[in-house]
């Protein structure tokens, strides 16, 4: 009988056999039993400093196979299958980056990166997290917990991002009666701000996927979807957004923003 666990098998040993391949994990919804029937399939292929993308084109499943780096930073790069009918994604992941960066974690320090699809972009840390929530299939991994240092430093990093972000929409978009950039403006705060909480709690994030419900910040649905070109009234739902952000803050917390 072929079933999830014979594909996620199979998948798993051929990936595990290219050269430089030291582990293989199956992440996203997958391991965290949250997905649906028509949910993708995570793999990451973990090497050390080298691993050359041919090997894996070389294989033959149908799609496109990128050159490392080329989904930018520490996200590297990877390819999008179709193997058995199965939509696949195959992560390139750089176990000396990562150890890098999970030691930069441990110090309370990490960068932003820009990345598609993610309106708020990505810490560096989160390809830490994913050694955490991802399920090992070959070879061995750390499984780092959510480090102090790093509930303590991000949050403020975060807010300060969001505060900015509004900042912005009521100086520029707001009195211009730009609805585009509002909406836009108040969608990435309400990221950063999700990011925020989910720090201070020392939750791992891995994608923007269930963010915002995550963090309890679905109700910017409700304020984006009020928004009109009145200048007054984009002022107004920014403001609405910030009380929401802050209310969330102060849920967390206890302590309510200044």
């Amino acid at each position: 009988m072929n079933t999830d666990e014979d594909f996620v098998a199979r998948i798993a040993g051929r990936l595990a056999a290219l050269p430089g391949v030291v582990a293989v994990t199956l992440g996203g919804s997958r391991a965290q039993g949250t997905h649906g029937p028509d949910s993708d399939w995570d793999f990451a292929l973990y090497y050390r400093d080298r691993f050359d993308p041919a090997t894996l084109r070389a294989v033959g499943w149908k799609g496109e196979v990128t050159e490392l780096g080329a989904w930018g930073g520490v996200f590297n790069g990877g390819a999008w299958l179709t193997i058995e009918g199965r939509a696949v994604d195959v992560h390139y992941r750089d176990l000396t980056v990562i150890e890098h960066e999970l030691t930069e974690a441990e110090q309370g320090r990490f960068r932003w990166e820009p990345l598609a699809f993610h309106l708020a972009g990505i810490p560096a840390y989160l390809v830490v997290g994913e050694l955490a929530v991802s399920r090992v299939l070959r070879g061995e991994l750390p499984r780092p917990e959510f480090p102090a240092a790093m509930r303590e430093a991000a949050p403020p990093i975060w807010r300060r991002q969001a505060d900015l972000t509004l900042r912005y929409a009521r100086s520029a978009h707001a009195p211009r009666g730009r609805v585009t950039e509002t909406a836009g403006a108040l969608a990435t705060a309400a990221m950063q701000t999700a990011h925020a909480i989910l720090a201070a709690r020392g939750e791992w994030v891995t994608n923007e996927k269930r963010l915002l419900e995550r963090a309890g910040l679905r109700e910017i649905d409700t304020v984006i979807t009020r928004l009109s070109s009145e200048p007054a009234a984009l002022t107004g739902q920014i403001d609405a957004a910030r009380q929401l952000f802050e209310a969330a803050d102060a849920r967390e917390t206890g302590v309510a923003r200044s």
